[in-house]
């Protein structure tokens, strides 16, 4: 689709020799044992091939995964660099995306699951706040799974804000609207489940009513997005209906809302997308929307393979984190 440096010159920036993910960024979230221990699985897989590393996903490893693993993860915290320094001196720094695998957000700080081996946006945001002292981290995160990995990581703490909407009822059955943190970080966790079935519409709305207010009471210094697109109507593996206008929609709006809260720092991390072509389109025109171009979504979405949202239940599920979260 033509949306690289080759053909759209100084517009798009693509880093390509940056540093892997330190153990010591990795263990900011994990627990070193898992990290070690991952490490030396390492062998095994060289000799099989193969290996299962958790069941639930199930989630598996080659003889590369490790280092992969370390190379999606440093590709974010290399982003959050490169954002941070041009937000020092543009009022409008690039938007950044990491197109990376493995994802990230189911990973739990003791282990990988749902596809997931190390946090990626966890990790990134323990290093905005150590590396950059940028304090307070909104994460929105629509993929249509839970981001179990990124709540458990962040549950008690105030300065790190996780917002996640999730199809209810789909892996790994987390996200509950009473999950909102523990302790100190009590109220710094939404959780918003919404029934299958839901689309733009129903996306719009929580935009404008849900995600807005909660980042413009937050504050925040810098945002990151769990990039799912897995929430898009083609997606074998759930059953909400966003299109591709649906993720242009949010890319462009969360780029706005960076501009306005936080000096345009922003950093998408790809998580799940599993019909190829709905992710690839998808992914595309959130880029369109980056760089303030018109979407192109209309060429690939069939407005006729749509079906009625259930809107009822979308405006309770509304109301109901709503009256939780006070917004």
């Amino acid at each position: 689709m033509e949306l690289t440096p080759k053909f759209r010159g100084s517009d798009i920036l693509e880093l390509q020799n940056f540093n892997l993910a330190s153990v010591d960024d990795i263990a900011s979230v994990h627990a070193k044992a898992y990290v070690s221990g991952l490490e030396k699985a390492m062998d095994q897989a060289s000799e099989k091939g193969l290996i299962l590393i958790e069941g639930s996903g199930p989630t598996y490893a080659t003889s590369t995964t490790f280092h992969e693993s370390l190379v999606a993860a440093g590709a974010g915290l290399a982003l959050v660099d490169s954002v941070v320094a041009a937000s020092k001196n543009q009022l409008d720094p690039p938007t950044a995306f990491a197109l990376i695998r493995p994802p990230g957000h189911h990973a739990i700080p003791k282990g990988p699951m749902g596809f997931c081996v190390f946090g990626n946006v966890a990790i990134a945001a323990r290093h905005a706040q150590r590396v950059h002292g940028l304090k307070r981290v909104f994460i929105i995160d629509f993929d249509v799974h839970h981001g179990n990995g990124t709540n458990d990581a962040f549950l008690d703490d105030p300065d790190i804000f996780f917002l996640s909407t999730h199809q209810d009822g789909s892996y790994p059955g987390t996200g509950k609207f009473d999950e909102i943190g523990i302790g100190a970080g009590e109220g710094a966790t939404l959780n918003l489940p919404l029934p299958g079935g839901s689309g733009d519409t129903a996306m719009r709305t929580v935009f404008d009513e849900v995600i807005m207010p909660c980042a413009q009471r937050f504050k925040p210094d810098i945002i990151l997005v769990s990039a799912g697109y897995d929430g898009h109507v083609l997606d074998p593996l759930a059953s909400l209906q966003f299109t591709t206008g649906t993720y242009y929609m949010l890319a462009s709006n969360i780029k706005q809302l960076a501009k306005d809260l936080c000096g345009g720092r922003c950093v998408f991390f790809l998580e799940g997308g599993y019909n190829l072509d709905s992710l690839s389109y998808s992914v595309a025109d959130s880029f369109r929307a980056f760089l303030g171009e018109p979407s192109l979504a209309a060429e690939f979405d069939d407005p006729a393979i749509l079906y009625e949202e259930p809107s009822t239940r979308v405006k309770q599920a509304i109301q109901r984190v709503k009256h939780i979260h006070s917004l």
